[in-house]
């Protein structure tokens, strides 16, 4: 299964750990192509880049639930890696999130990321810090 890219609550380990039982963080990440939009609770938008890191579990649908997936705050896709791999990401609806970001096109949420994710070059670089503490890419 691949990992999921997280960017706002979940890359806290105490999080991690009230939430699931079984998981591990894989290497920082940075995705290129969206960037983060604050809100009541993180969300991703159109352009620019994002940092975050790969958490590795296989208790999706937990993590569904926590990030809301059935009532539809957000969506989760899978974003290819630089690796050849691919990883999933949870968008969230930046109206309800109250976060300034907005996503291009007609229909719901799912069907603008994802018309999105194909007709641009978003892609998950994992990244790991150096001895002196800079993040470069693996």
């Amino acid at each position: 299964m691949p990992p999921f890219f997280v960017y706002g609550t979940l890359t806290d380990s105490g999080q991690v750990d009230r939430l699931l039982d079984d998981w591990s963080f894989g290497p920082d990440a940075r995705v290129d192509g969206l960037h983060r939009a604050a809100g009541r609770y993180p969300t991703l938008a159109p352009g620019g880049s994002v940092s975050g890191r790969l958490l590795e579990t296989d208790d999706v649908a937990t993590l569904d639930a926590y990030e809301g997936v059935d009532s539809g705050l957000y969506v989760r896709v899978e974003l290819p890696r630089v690796d050849g791999g691919s990883a999933f990401v949870y968008v969230g609806d930046a109206t309800r999130l109250n976060a300034d970001a907005e996503w291009p096109g007609e229909g719901d949420l799912r069907t603008r990321v994802e018309r999105y994710l194909s007709e641009n070059d978003v892609v998950i670089e994992e990244r790991d810090s150096g001895e002196d503490g800079r993040t470069t890419t693996v």
